[in-house]
């Protein structure tokens, strides 16, 4: 399904009857909504949930801030820009709030959100996510694993997306090769866009740091970090956890940048118990 929000075209799926608690979901950096494990979002549906998940801005089948020639500038926008994004489509699906839930990046864009639209959040899940671009910076192999050049390829995307997976994924749990190259492969064919993931890596790098609007909230939070995370570092996790009044912190060792299957349950029953109490 496309909505017109924000002034951009967003991609968007629904999961779950009408009347359940509302759930949407936020992706990360170049990553499209379908890196939103079906199964993941099933276990949330079981619980009483209706979910949203959508393709950010420069992702997938959303809006493209692709130059019209190369003469043109590459257009500039911020995470807030971003959270604006997913406050218009809450429009469209008539919600005028939700729980939100944000992974990595996507996390950055709940906490943006929550903090322009504190009415618009009744709880936030921050994901493997930080505070700031300063605060739980990546390892030395995690950054060149992200800045590698881009993929010339379907093949080539496909091999780099396993390979970057082994050098941020969770090495405490089997990497999942199947799925991850399932992913890429549909990824690139949804639509593969280097120049988008870079303009939303300068969205981060521009948006500052969040740590004292995140102090100023009222809403209930749930932090969920790997111990092992080598792109955002625990760092990032505990930062956000202590901005957050009363925010609780979750944290699994073994866990890096992704979300492994077995925790999958875990993940979902804890979003539940803070959407039951918020």
């Amino acid at each position: 399904m496309r909505a017109t929000a924000n002034g951009i075209e967003i991609c968007y799926e629904v999961f779950g009857e009408p009347g359940g608690r509302p759930v949407v979901l936020i992706m990360g950096l170049g990553a499209q909504m379908i890196s939103w494990p079906e199964e993941l979002i099933g276990l949330l549906v079981e619980s009483g949930h209706r979910v949203v998940r959508f393709d950010n801005r420069d992702a997938g089948l959303s809006t493209h801030f692709t130059p019209a020639d190369d003469s043109a500038p590459a257009p500039s926008y911020t995470l807030d820009d971003m959270a604006d994004d997913t406050a218009g489509l809450m429009d469209v699906l008539g919600w005028e709030s939700a729980h939100v839930v944000g992974a990595s990046m996507g996390g950055m864009i709940a906490q943006a959100l929550a903090i322009r639209h504190p009415a618009r959040v009744r709880t936030l899940t921050s994901i493997m996510s930080t505070p700031g671009p300063r605060v739980g910076r990546a390892t030395e192999a995690a950054m060149t694993a992200l800045m590698a050049p881009p993929a010339r390829d379907r093949d080539e995307a496909i091999a780099r997306a396993v390979a970057t997976a082994r050098v941020v994924g969770s090495p405490g749990y089997e990497m999942d090769v199947e799925r991850v190259t399932r992913l890429a492969a549909e990824a690139y064919d949804r639509g593969f866009d280097p120049a988008g993931t870079a303009r939303q890596f300068t969205a981060i790098r521009i948006s500052g740091d969040r740590t004292e609007g995140l102090r100023g909230l009222s809403v209930p939070a749930l932090v969920i970090h790997g111990e092992d995370d080598p792109l955002v570092t625990p760092e990032g996790g505990t930062a956000t956890a202590d901005a957050i009044p009363g925010a609780k912190l979750l944290t699994f060792p073994g866990m890096g940048h992704d979300l492994p299957r077995p925790l999958w349950p875990v993940i979902a029953e804890a979003i539940a118990e803070l959407t039951e109490r918020g």
